[in-house]
């Protein structure tokens, strides 16, 4: 071990966890915008070491739960922009937001490392049960209270042929590799040195680079029937959207850019979420306007939907897609709502407190829709429509109709600010499209609204904070890829065997060295 590795695995109490938070945050650097992979190579050693040295499961936890606060603060501090839209209302909750977000993901890392540590080992292998028991906090989270998969590690890999990858082992499959390649510099082989363990870790992300490469050269083959596809983007900012006086600025420039000749015109005009102030089936007039301004297509918008009957409302986030005279020919509902922004979680529980803003959240909100569908109507391909915060979750792309041949996604944005949320939440939907090889049209309120090939690459695109649209050809569909046929299951049984087998060898050697 050399010196650096020895005082580093001696850090204890606050210099543990302080240098454990600071590398976590370093991590979060990996993340869109910023894409810098390397760091994590840089990050992820001192975290085993600190593991070396902690005392017990707890000390394990701490360094995780500490690296854990560190990378979700720094990579999810986007999180207090949508308090900020109305900061005199919902100001006060945004340190909140992010401190507790923060504080709770955290306890998945705490976990992971706290099992780890129980049956920790000098051995080599040690990297391997961490890497196995972080991967299955990372899908925990991911699932575990409706999941958000935001800010996987996968995603450090999202401008590079690495992410490739994820057609084959999954967001998940890629990021457990990734944590083994980066972690193995910190440790020596039993047959060389830590020179060795470096010159695998390199090995390791030259097979990833190359196998994704050879994959990125293969053809896209075109469609046999061409579709061109319009993405409109309105530009709209969040504390401005709603406001009676821009709501019609707003529609007036949806109508504009979906009218705006081409040669050839689109076959389909796509708008983003929530793209109108009227309600489904409440505007007909308004609903004719937005068909008649797309006279050689169709237009897919998103939009509130009301169920009122005498006995209670029921407010949807819907997608539709209407027919030339106005009316809809297919709706969805949004069936993932986000937290705490489309509902509140417990609502009873919650108006029981008697705290008068907490009772007024709760007071609102949206239904959740029946589930996942794919939508066909005359003239359009088969599609699988997404809402927003839908496209972050990678074992939610299956619905009961069958595969789709594209998907769509339309959302706003305008919440995220304009630093990182938008960005990272474009490159969820990248994966998607690579971890599915289908095409992804993403139409944006205001973010990136752009056209994604079935192997995550951008075609055509509107840029953050500008008002425009675009024309592009659809691609065509790839055969659906591993990750696609078997999601995560076969991965997690892969996971709990290599943490079984490696942490019965530990507690092995440690119940026959006791025995000496």
């Amino acid at each position: 071990m050399t010196g650096l590795t020895l005082r580093v695995s001696t850090l204890a109490g606050p210099r543990a966890m302080g240098l454990a938070a600071l590398c976590g945050a370093a991590m979060a650097l990996a993340q869109p915008p910023v894409s810098w992979p390397i760091v994590l190579f840089l990050a992820l050693p001192p975290l085993v070491c600190l593991l070396d040295g902690a005392r017990g499961w707890c000390g394990g936890f701490r360094v995780g739960w500490a690296a854990g606060v560190g990378y979700f603060a720094a990579g999810l501090f986007w999180i207090v922009e949508p308090f900020l839209v109305d900061p005199e209302r919902h100001g006060w909750m945004a340190p909140f937001a992010l401190i507790g977000l923060s504080c709770g993901l955290a306890l998945f890392w705490g976990a992971a490392f706290a099992a780890a540590r129980r049956v920790w080992s000098s051995c080599t292998a040690r990297i391997l049960l961490l890497a196995a028991l972080w991967t299955l906090a990372e899908l925990a989270r991911s699932y575990v209270l409706t999941g958000f998969p935001w800010a996987l590690i996968a995603f450090a890999w999202i401008e590079t042929p690495v992410m490739q990858a994820v057609a084959w082992i999954g967001p998940h499959g890629l990021g457990f590799l990734t944590l083994v390649a980066a972690m193995l510099p910190a440790v020596v082989l039993p047959r060389g040195g830590r020179l060795s363990a470096v010159a695998l870790s390199v090995v390791l992300v030259t097979l990833g680079w190359g196998a994704g490469a050879l994959r990125l050269a293969q053809t896209v083959p075109d469609r046999v029937e061409p579709l061109v596809v319009r993405l409109v983007q309105p530009n709209a900012a969040q504390e401005l959207k709603w406001r009676p006086e821009m709501q019609t600025e707003f529609f007036r420039r949806h109508l504009e850019m979906t009218r705006t000749q081409a040669d050839p015109m689109p076959d389909v005009t796509i708008w983003s979420e929530t793209a109108v102030p009227f309600v489904l089936g409440y505007a007909d007039a308004l609903q004719a306007e937005v068909a008649a301004a797309a006279p050689d297509g169709v237009v897919i918008l998103g939009i509130q939907r009301l169920e009122a009957s005498p006995e209670r409302e029921a407010w949807f986030n819907s997608l539709a897609v209407l027919r030339p005279d106005g009316q809809p020919w297919a709706v969805y509902d949004k069936y993932r709502l986000v937290p705490f922004g489309e509902y509140v979680p417990f609502a009873d529980a919650v108006a029981r407190l008697g705290v008068a803003r907490l009772t007024t959240l709760t007071s609102r909100g949206f239904t959740p829709g029946s589930g996942p569908r794919v939508l066909a109507v005359p003239g359009l391909p088969p599609f699988l429509p997404l809402i927003c915060y839908e496209a972050i979750f990678p074992q939610a792309m299956r619905a009961p109709e069958g595969r789709a041949e594209w998907i769509v996604q339309v959302t706003n944005d305008a919440w995220f600010g304009e630093l990182s949320g938008p960005f990272q939440h474009l490159a969820q939907a990248r994966s998607r499209a690579i971890e599915q090889g289908m095409p992804v049209a993403r139409a944006a309120n205001t973010g990136v609204s752009a056209m994604i090939d079935p192997k995550g690459r951008i075609l055509a695109a509107v840029p953050l904070g500008v008002q425009g649209q675009v024309d592009v050809e659809l691609p065509a569909a790839l055969a659906a890829p591993i990750y696609a046929r078997t999601g995560d299951f076969p991965l997690m049984l892969c996971l709990l065997a290599i943490s079984l087998l490696t942490a019965s060898i530990f507690r092995r050697g440690l119940l026959s060295s006791h025995r000496e």
